[in-house]
């Protein structure tokens, strides 16, 4: 087996200057889709399962599903809980099997976010699994707004509640399509100078592609979350596979379809973060 803890991938990352994907995944092509650009490029991934994943499938199923990907996989695989938003979240996630959990605070005050995300990075610590932690509101495109990080509230938050990754909020957004303006890079080197851990970006897609890169290689962010980009990605493969034959009907030989492109598309990412060779 090589299932990792959020931990074990991101330190390396950090220390040696490339961020490591983490992954959202919808279903089974998709996830096993992202094993194989993993192993094919030979780098360390991250499986997310998120809230409208776990509304779709049970969290146990989840779990289950990305532990037997990861016992045949080549190179390090992390089950991780995206978005959790309760100590109840994180007990589920380390009982069906996830190596790590991602509590959600962010829309709390400072004093309850702490609270809880140290609540959930103690019980995942004692259960040997990592813990992320979010502060500094990510908002959606056409949706909620962002709130920057505060810097000094982040040292604060990574100092009290003992995460190993921590999400921030530089200007990024969740579920932008298209490329966007670009990281906040002031605020995220006023963090830095105040923060010893992996920083996050949630809503990876919506960062250009050369920033991206550039700040796997020179920046505290060891993480970029991506899923906008690749549902895209297995949205266009889909549909081409409908219209290839519309009197199909068999699910798995037009879902067996889109796992190529979906690979595909995932190891540009890889690429693009300097993962490659690395796992």
């Amino acid at each position: 087996m090589t299932l990792a803890t959020l931990a074990e991938v991101l330190q390396p990352a950090l220390r040696d200057g490339y961020a490591v994907p983490g992954l959202v995944c919808l279903g089974w092509e998709d996830a096993r889709a992202y094993v194989r650009a993993a192993e094919a490029e030979k780098a360390p991934v991250i499986l997310q399962a998120g809230p409208g994943a776990r509304a779709h499938m049970p969290v146990a199923i989840w779990g289950a599903m990305f532990r037997a990907l990861a016992e045949g996989a080549s190179v390090p695989v992390v089950a991780h809980l995206d978005h959790g938003l309760t100590v109840d979240d994180a007990q589920a996630a380390i009982a069906a099997g996830f190596s790590s959990v991602m509590v959600d605070g962010s829309a709390l005050p400072l004093e309850e976010n702490i609270r809880l995300t140290a609540e959930v990075a103690v019980l995942a610590h004692a259960a040997g699994v990592s813990c992320e932690g979010e502060i500094g509101v990510v908002g959606y495109a056409g949706g909620k707004a962002s709130l920057g990080t505060d810097p000094e509230a982040a040292a604060r938050f990574a100092r009290e509640t003992g995460v190993d990754a921590l999400a921030v909020s530089v200007g990024n957004v969740h579920l932008q399509t298209g490329a966007g303006q670009g990281l906040d890079l002031a605020l995220l080197r006023r963090i830095e100078v105040v923060t010893d851990v992996p920083l996050v970006i949630h809503g990876g897609s919506g960062v250009p592609v050369a920033q991206r890169a550039a700040l796997a290689a020179g920046s505290r962010i060891a993480k970029f979350n991506i899923g906008t980009e690749l549902r895209m990605a297995f949205g266009a493969a889909l549909r081409a596979a409908v219209a290839r034959d519309p009197t199909r009907f068999d699910r798995i030989a037009i879902l067996r379809e889109v796992e190529d492109p979906m690979m595909e598309a995932a190891r540009a990412v890889f690429q693009g973060l300097g993962a490659s060779g690395r796992g």
